[in-house]
Parts: C-alpha cells; sequence; structure tokens
C-alpha cells in the first residue's frame, strides 16, 4: 500500500512510519528536516521536504498514495491564532491535496482535547457534544471539523495521554524525578483520572484505521481500556525506577499563577510555549478518560500494554538510552 505520514520525525509519527516500514508498505514521508528522517529514509521511506504550509510540497507528497495519516500538529504556540494557522489550516491544505490526489483514505491523528474533559467514572464517547477547555483543543477540534466535511473516505482518532519510548517531553520529567529526587508532584489532590495509550498501541491504531471498512466516517477514543489515577501513574513510575516517591499535590492556584507566568512572558517574547494559563484547564478537570470500546469493535484493535507494562516498557528504553 502507498501511504503517506504527516510529522513522522515526531515522537507518534516516527512510531508510525516504523510500523508501516516494517510491515511492508511504499511510505512518503512529508517532513521538515529531511537529516532528522535519514534513518527513515535508509529503511526505504520516501522523503519530501515542507511542512503544512507548503501547498507544492503537500501536493508532491500526496499524490499517488492509497492513504494520508495526517499526524503532525503544533502542541504549543504564541496564541490562538497561530494554532489555527498549524493545526485547522494545515489539516484544510492535507485535505485539499488529498482530494484531488484521489487519495483513498485519510486518517485524522487528532487529540482527546478536542473532545474536553470527562466526568468522574464516566469516560467519554464520541457521541457526547464536544467541549474543548484549550487554545490546542478548539484546534484540533476545527481539524476534525473540516475532515467531516471532506470530499473522501476519513477516520478521526482521539487519543489521550501518549508515553512509550521516545518521549522526552512529557513522562521523562516525571521518571527523573522519582529517580533522583524521590519526589513526583501531581496536579490537585491526584485523584484526577486519566486514559493512557503506548506509542506503539496507537501507531498499531492508526494503521488499523486506514484499513478497517467499518471506521470509516467515524470519531473514536483510542486507549487503554483501564482507568487510572494520577497518582497511580507517578506511583507506579516509581516502581520502575526503584523508588517509592514522595507524592507532591500542586494546588490549583499554585500551578495557574505560574502558568500566567510563564505564558505571559513567551506571548511578550513571541516564542512557542505549551505552558500557558488556560493548560490549567485541563490540569484540574475531574477526569480526561475515554472509551476505546467502539474503536476495538470497529477496527478489531486490542492494545498490548497497559499501564505496568507499559511503563516498564518505557523505563527500559530511558536507561537504554542514558536519560535515567
Amino acid at each position: 500500500m502507498k501511504v503517506m505520514v504527516t510529522g513522522a520525525t515526531g515522537f507518534v509519527g516516527s512510531h508510525l512510519a516504523d510500523q508501516l516500514l516494517t510491515h511492508g508498505h511504499e511510505v512518503t514521508l512529508l517532513v521538515r528536516s529531511p537529516e532528522r528522517a535519514a534513518h527513515l529514509a535508509d529503511r526505504g521511506a520516501r522523503l519530501v521536504r515542507g511542512d503544512l504550509a507548503d501547498l507544492t510540497a503537500i501536493a508532491e507528497a500526496s499524490e499517488g498514495q492509497e492513504v494520508v495519516h495526517h499526524v503532525a500538529a503544533l502542541t504549543g504556540a504564541v496564541d490562538e491564532a497561530e494554532f489555527l494557522a498549524t493545526n485547522r489550516e494545515g489539516t484544510r491544505r492535507i485535505l485539499d491535496a488529498a482530494v484531488a490526489a484521489k487519495v483513498g483514505r485519510l486518517v485524522l491523528l487528532s487529540s482527546g482535547a478536542a473532545g474536553g474533559p470527562a466526568s468522574r467514572g464516566r469516560p467519554r464517547d464520541a457521541s457526547e457534544p464536544d467541549e474543548p477547555v484549550t487554545m490546542y483543543g478548539r484546534s484540533k477540534l476545527a481539524s476534525e471539523q473540516l475532515v467531516r466535511a471532506a470530499d473522501l473516505p476519513w477516520t478521526i482518532l482521539r487519543p489521550p495521554a501518549v508515553y512509550g519510548p521516545r518521549d522526552t517531553e512529557n513522562f521523562l520529567a516525571v521518571f527523573r524525578a522519582a529517580n533522583r529526587l524521590g519526589i513526583t508532584p501531581v496536579f490537585g489532590d491526584g485523584s484526577q483520572e486519566l486514559s493512557m495509550i503506548h506509542v506503539s498501541d496507537l501507531a498499531d491504531a492508526c494503521c488499523r484505521a486506514a484499513t478497517a471498512e467499518a471506521v470509516i466516517g467515524g470519531t473514536y477514543y483510542v486507549n487503554h481500556p483501564e482507568v487510572v489515577t494520577a497518582r497511580a501513574i507517578v506511583e507506579t513510575i516509581g516502581r520502575h525506577v526503584g523508588r517509592t516517591p514522595t507524592v507532591v499535590p500542586l494546588p490549583e492556584w499554585i500551578t495557574r499563577s505560574l502558568l500566567t507566568i510563564t505564558g505571559t512572558t513567551a506571548a511578550l517574547l513571541r516564542r512557542k510555549t505549551i505552558l500557558r494559563a488556560d493548560k490549567a484547564n485541563e490540569f484540574y478537570q475531574p477526569a480526561w478518560t475515554g472509551d476505546p470500546t467502539a474503536f476495538m469493535r470497529d477496527a478489531d484493535w486490542h492494545p498490548a500494554f497497559d499501564l505496568v507494562t507499559g511503563m516498564a516498557d518505557t523505563a527500559a528504553w530511558y536507561r537504554q538510552e542514558g536519560l535515567l
């Protein structure tokens, strides 16, 4: 199968590209930096230099493709306009090129942030009204809305927090705090309910979304079926680094104050950041959980990792890379 991927030098995209190449697909990657994708080119991937603003590159990468996986997205920005310029308008350009090239199917990797928080004890599904609480979440929902109106077969996946090998931005800091300091901060009292997904399972979900007929035209939450708490996550990480960390609750007023300072400073300096005041709208919700039942049924998908085995795999990679 001929498959195009955006965002292949990123955390999730690199795992997806790996899986596609391993499965023998003919893979084209739209990349800003061919140097960062050299290892994928060595395995047979075709590289097209460009980004989500480059119409010529997008058209070249899309030509002749059977499937497009749109993974690339901006997670930190100066303001909401920048989020929309990349996440919404970039998706619009990908869709226009895919339709023009008569691509057979598009898979959009969205985010649980597009749907908004869940109620405690009741994971969200895609039938519920969308209520994003951050600029990022609103930009991802705007991307979804474009996809739903597009004239080609599509599937939208909404993952929660993603972790696993090659993650150096999200959970590495928690592993290091537990390992070196024996303490791990949590937002609130640690009772926030969360869904999680190991990056290899997410890459597999993307692959299945590109081939299963029953998922066409569907929006799905994709995650481990288990629901965990923030406290359980940091305690599990502690066990995998051989420590019993002291869990330090972070009051909401402190977090909001710090995020207001970092976000305001970044805006004044016109620097991208994920550390903005509205991130506290995520951190202090009762739950960020999704119900993966529909996707498991329609795509015949079953995640290989749960929290314990997934964090063990992550810890092993961190040690192998000398990051702990």
